[in-house]
């Protein structure tokens, strides 16, 4: 359905949401990683009051990824509704409001900010998201999509239990990061099983291939979702125990992989790898399989470090997952060729090879200075790169037809 709405007159950057959330969320990873870096050395003291590992985390998750999730959620409901999309003031607001979540992680490495202001600000960017998801939904009847609220209300339960147990409440150690990583892997697992086959499917019907991805999702689909939801809120809640529910959740992990990995091969992605722009986003959902597995071994045994796991599904699934949309929806809603020209595929290979480094050094141990040090290059440089390649196109009027 394509949206109808008003002329819109003011600036560009605020015509559409996936431009200033995008323009955020490119910025933010490659500010906070290299603040991460030098809190980790100690090259910077840090931050007041709260654990420095739980600063990092809560700025990628609800910095980083919060603003690309932002700007994909603003994007995606008037194309699925026919509503008209959110721009201008209104769209402004939000942003302002991410900024100031941000401003507000910055001023906790020098001083203590009011946990209430904190938990106020963070999460009301998930929650209205969830509200205006909601309303255009219901507003246009597309109760299909009304679900897409759901994980955008456990990302702010989430926002509120980190801000909680960083303030000293007694909340289960770890539960508002894990819970929040598995909102947003539920979210990349069911939205990629929408576009990625949809995708890969118009683009092999123009090419005249006959062997496509189903039309539909099938039986594989639906196990394949349910055992990797169903895993992930299992390690959520008893990632910290011991007892039968840990491994059973570990179980549960190795299971979606297998299936996840069956659900990936049949969307034929080893047909799109003459465009870079659709067999990344492939490569992304290998990341989650890769990431599901790693994380269910863990819980089985201490041999698969945890760390590898969480960056297999966050610096690998997510950060791949999230450029490839990012640099799709960018092309597209601008009016531009969809297809990834040499900046765009360096910016793919440079996130997969900070992912890949970041594993690497969590199995061998010790975290090596250099590959962790590789890593951070890599990632800076991947985002970096991809902001000053794009950010042309969302400062600027759509391309005439």
């Amino acid at each position: 359905m394509v949206p109808v709405s008003r002329p819109y007159a003011g600036p560009p950057l605020l015509a559409e949401g996936f431009r200033p959330f995008f323009l955020a969320s490119a910025a933010w990873a490659a500010i906070a990683l290299p603040i991460w870096v030098a809190l980790l050395s100690g090259g910077i003291a840090g931050p007041r009051g709260l654990d420095p590992l739980a600063w990092h985390i809560h700025e990628m998750l609800f910095g980083f990824v919060m603003a690309g999730v932002a700007g994909f959620i603003l994007t995606a409901i008037p194309n699925w509704t026919g509503r008209p999309p959110l721009r201008g003031v209104p769209l402004g607001a939000l942003v302002t409001l991410w900024l100031a979540g941000r401003l507000l992680a910055l001023a906790a490495l020098v001083s203590t900010p009011p946990a209430l202001l904190v938990g106020a600000v963070d999460a009301g960017l998930p929650l209205a998201l969830a509200a205006y998801a909601a309303r255009q939904v219901v507003a246009a009847r597309n109760w299909r999509n009304l679900m897409m609220a759901v994980p955008l209300l456990v990302l702010t339960a989430a926002d509120l239990l980190m801000v909680a147990e960083g303030a000293g409440a007694a909340v289960p150690a770890g539960l508002g990061w894990r819970l929040g990583l598995a909102a947003i892997v539920i979210l990349i697992s069911a939205i990629g099983g929408r576009i990625i086959p949809a995708f890969t499917r118009n683009w092999l019907v123009k090419r005249g291939a006959t062997a496509l991805p189903p039309a539909k999702a099938g039986v594989v689909d639906r196990l394949a979702l349910a055992s990797l939801h169903v895993g992930l809120l299992a390690w959520a809640f008893l990632a910290n125990g011991h007892g039968m529910g840990t491994l059973a959740a570990g179980g549960l992990l190795l299971t979606a992989s297998a299936l996840n990995l069956a659900r990936l091969g049949r969307w034929r992605g080893w047909a799109t790898l003459a465009e870079p722009l659709l067999s990344v986003l492939h490569l992304g959902y290998l990341w989650l399989v890769v990431g599901a597995a790693l994380l269910g071994a863990s819980l089985l045994t201490g041999a698969v470090p945890t760390a590898a796991a969480i960056h297999a599904l966050t610096a690998g699934s997510i950060g791949t997952m999230m450029l490839a949309v990012m640099s799709r929806a960018s092309l597209g809603h601008t009016g531009r060729i969809l297809t990834a020209d040499r900046v765009t595929v360096w910016v793919y290979v440079l996130v997969n090879g900070a992912a890949l480094s970041r594993i690497v050094a969590s199995v061998m141990g010790g975290l090596p200075l250099s590959l962790l040090a590789l890593s951070a290059l890599a990632w800076v440089a991947a985002f970096l790169l991809f902001a000053g390649r794009y950010a042309p196109y969302w400062c600027r009027p759509r391309l005439a037809a």
